[in-house]
């Protein structure tokens, strides 16, 4: 199994940027999918959570209302969609994975531990 995270670049303050995150070898179906980011000198922290299965979200207080995960069944692609990025908000972004049947509780969704599966990051730069 492997993710690949993609999509992201170098944006001014207040634009928006899509990552990609793909999965081959396996099937998203029934997962619990994760984003985190790391920023240089800081730990990797949670960004947002899906679950295939009926579609529910979740996301950190920091991003709330600027982010939102969506997904493409046909693609087996998920999605972090980012608007009104701010500098803060550069990171290097990672997708990750726990696939069926094993699932993620929700008491343990910002617990990176929790993630069997993990992309190659995506660097995000946001400029003032």
């Amino acid at each position: 199994v492997q993710l690949q995270a993609s999509g992201g670049g170098s944006v001014q303050a207040g634009g928006s940027l899509r990552l990609s995150c793909l999965a081959s070898g396996r099937t998203f179906s029934g997962s619990s999918m994760g984003w985190f980011r790391q920023a240089p000198g800081k730990e990797r922290e949670f960004v947002g959570h899906y679950r295939w299965r009926g579609g529910t979200t979740y996301y950190a207080d920091s991003v709330k209302g600027r982010f939102t995960i969506s997904r493409d069944n046909a693609q087996n692609t998920m999605y972090l969609q980012m608007n009104s990025l701010k500098p803060e908000d550069s990171a290097v972004y990672f997708c990750a994975a726990t696939f069926a049947p094993r699932n993620i509780i929700l008491s343990q969704i910002m617990n990176q531990d929790q993630y069997d599966y993990w992309g190659r990051g995506t660097q995000v730069t946001v400029s003032s």
